[in-house]
């Protein structure tokens, strides 16, 4: 069996290819099913973020091309849009892959801390599905353990660094007199309440939160001291916003170019700022045509994210020795773990040799012969069988001078500290 870790990034493809191979929440399950259900993988696992798309699977040594295509199609996506895009790694790598993603070194914004989070939902989500056997679920075990150190034993998690912290910042950048700027935030998941935090604690106390439910909306606006609407208001509340941050889960956009010019038209075009953080985006991309919106996706906010990631360099390179250290440990492990099935094996044979030999003495005794010598021909069977296999195979290695099967068969079968049995 082979692990896999497949998958595009921010790195690798533009938001427009990224959103096309999302998953949502209400595609998740039936993609764990498909994807479980191909003949070559036999356990997986679905990581979906605005910046990733990752398949963990263990699989057949060939199977990597069958789950490259089932991407493609389940996303109606070419092979030669996904191919250019797409990466991969195999066992001791993919382990080390998924470990650096945990703890956000593979992340846009260096040591993100949502990653880990993500990660976990996308772990429990293929427990669910039943996608999950002994190799996963032990590699990601041990992934958040690693994770978990790293947090504890790094600085990499100690500054407020996250695409939300980003895009705060950028906004930031933009008004003279932040604090007096009113903001509509899209979406009520986690990444708008860091939105919303790292905007109070920037000095905006005007805010408006906008969600599909309006319950979830008034949670959040109560934590803030904020307006909540449901998402058929935007309309309106885009007329009073001067910061638009939106991170939902929509499959659609949800601001188009009609509503934001008849909401800059009762403005008298005083401007946007915009950030779409969403993949697939919430806001339709032909909004940053107009003169007085100024919008900005994920892929935008590398310039603060860059500065962010040289103060948390040093920590990423003490972070990077523990994950070398925890791909080893799992290495070994995994290692001692695929000896189980072979000792298994080689003890079953061991038995039927010995029920076979004990049936054998059995027999004797119930027909009077004597008891001595019965053990001793039980005593000679069992060292004749249980060593022939060995024996010819140490003859055959010997024929075909193969000195690593006789230097392992020294180590394994002969007691080098002792000559008594």
């Amino acid at each position: 069996m082979t692990l896999l870790a497949l998958g595009i990034n921010h790195r690798t493809a533009t938001v427009a290819v990224r959103e096309r191979v999302a998953f949502t929440p209400a595609q998740l399950e039936s993609a764990l099913v498909e994807l479980r259900g191909l003949p070559e993988v036999h356990e997986a696992a679905v990581l979906s973020t605005c910046n990733r798309t990752e398949l963990y699977c263990v699989t057949e040594p060939s199977g990597e091309r069958a789950i490259l295509d089932w991407l493609g199609h389940f996303h109606g996506l070419a092979l030669e849009e996904l191919t250019p895009c797409a990466y991969h790694y195999l066992d001791n790598d993919a382990a080390r892959h998924l470990m650096r993603v945990a703890v956000g070194l593979d992340s846009m914004v260096l040591g993100e801390p949502q990653i880990l989070g993500q990660l976990k939902e996308a772990y429990q989500s293929a427990r669910q599905a039943s996608g999950l056997g002994g190799e996963l679920e032990l590699l990601f075990q041990h992934t958040f353990a690693v994770a978990k150190q790293v947090r504890t034993r790094t600085g990499i998690g100690q500054n407020p660094v996250s695409v939300a912290y980003a895009a705060v910042s950028l906004a930031s950048r933009i008004f003279d007199d932040f604090g007096r700027s009113r903001a509509l935030l899209i979406g009520a998941g986690e990444t708008i309440e860091l939105v919303a935090r790292h905007l109070r604690e920037a000095g905006v106390r005007n805010m408006i939160v906008a969600n599909r439910t309006r319950e979830r909306a008034e949670v959040l606006a109560g934590e803030f001291n904020a307006e909540a609407i449901s998402l058929n208001e935007i309309p309106d509340a885009l007329a009073r916003a001067d910061i638009v941050i939106s991170s939902t889960a929509a499959p659609l956009p949800i601001l188009g170019k009609g509503m934001a010019e008849r909401a800059l038209k009762k403005r008298r075009h005083r401007p946007i700022f915009m950030v779409d953080i969403a993949v697939p985006r919430d806001i339709e991309p032909e909004v940053g045509d107009l003169d007085d919106i100024f919008l900005y996706t994920v892929d935008d906010l590398n310039e603060v994210i860059q500065e962010n990631r040289r103060h948390r360099q040093a920590a990423a390179d003490q972070a990077e020795s523990l994950i070398e250290h925890g791909v080893h440990v799992w290495l070994h492990e995994r290692r001692i773990r695929s000896s189980g099935e072979l000792i298994r094996r080689y003890r079953d044979q061991a038995a039927e040799v010995r029920e076979y030999s004990e049936r054998q003495a059995l027999a004797r005794l119930a027909r009077g012969e004597d008891p001595e010598e019965v053990l001793r021909l039980l005593a000679h069977q069992l060292t004749n069988r249980l060593l022939h296999r060995p024996t010819v195979a140490l003859r055959e290695a010997s024929g075909g001078e193969r000195r690593d099967l006789l230097t392992a068969a020294e180590a394994l079968l002969l007691d080098s500290t002792s000559t008594k049995p």
